[in-house]
């Protein structure tokens, strides 16, 4: 298992992976192959495929976790191990997707406020300006922010993508502020010995300890900056091709769903009742 494992993911890494998705796929074959008692390279389709379906029947897990699998399993066996191609079916229709809930931007202002530490504020500052996924927030260095062009480099975000958003000036003024009390170094936002960024985790605690702080009951975890970020921008009158690229998302239709949560946009189409009553009604 440890050389197949060291080959799976040398040939993740070299697709751009992100290091999630190499644990995420690495921890359904350790457990395909615990089932089974056998190494997977020694596994049948149908054994697989058997597995999947076990997953959703008897272990009860959800529709999503039995799709990690699938794409782990097939990942598995059609680029690491070079088999003829094979559909693993997860036996369910997708659930139904949910429309997130949207922080309005008073809450966002509510919430920054909420902050007990400046250190804290700038985080999810920094996370709701740029509209960052909460991976590409804790990895940003002090030289991604360009003064200069006024933007924010996102180095290898989702899919191995760079790209570019734009550098608030109230933002860099407020990490200006904090550096002259605390000179920067290497990260943005590092652990206390400096030495590397600060886990995903510890992003996603704050965000929901200032969130009771500031008494918003909405759903979600950080990533709900990232939701505002792109509906407040589409309130605002941004089209949706430039908020899809600074969003960083592959397909137009992803970005798209920002549509259906954005007030002014349902406010405005108004309810059929309201218009004038027929000729004859």
């Amino acid at each position: 298992m440890s050389e197949l494992r060291a080959r799976m993911l040398r040939d993740m890494t070299v697709r751009g992976f992100s290091p999630r998705t190499h644990e995420a796929y690495i921890r359904q074959v350790v457990g395909l192959a615990r089932h089974y008692r056998r190494a997977p390279d020694q596994l049948s389709a149908d054994e697989v495929q058997a597995y999947i379906a076990l997953l959703f029947r008897e272990r009860k897990r959800s529709w999503s976790t039995c799709a990690q699998a699938a794409h782990a399993f097939r990942f598995l066996y059609h680029v690491t191990l070079g088999r003829e191609q094979t559909a693993f079916h997860v036996p369910a229709p997708k659930q139904p997707q949910k429309l997130p809930d949207i922080l309005s931007r008073e809450e966002v202002w509510r919430l920054l406020r909420a902050c007990p530490h400046p250190w804290h504020r700038l985080l999810l500052a920094t996370t709701y300006a740029g509209g960052l996924r909460v991976s590409e927030v804790v990895a940003l260095r002090v030289a991604d922010l360009d003064a200069d062009r006024m933007t924010i480099h996102i180095n290898q975000g989702k899919g191995g993508k760079d790209r570019y958003v734009p550098l608030s000036p109230r933002l860099l003024q407020d990490w200006r502020a904090y550096w002259r009390i605390r000179p920067p170094h290497v990260w943005l936002f590092a652990n206390r010995q400096g030495t590397r960024p600060i886990d995903i985790t510890v992003a996603q605690k704050l965000y929901t300890m200032a969130k009771l702080r500031a008494g918003i009951s909405k759903q979600g975890g950080i990533h709900a900056l990232r939701h505002a970020f792109a509906t407040h921008l589409l309130e605002a009158g941004r089209n949706l091709p430039t908020v899809q690229e600074l969003l960083g998302h592959r397909h137009l239709s992803t970005t798209a769903r920002y549509l259906h949560v954005t007030p002014g946009r349902v406010l405005a189409t108004g309810s059929p009742l309201d218009l004038p009553e027929p000729p004859g009604a």
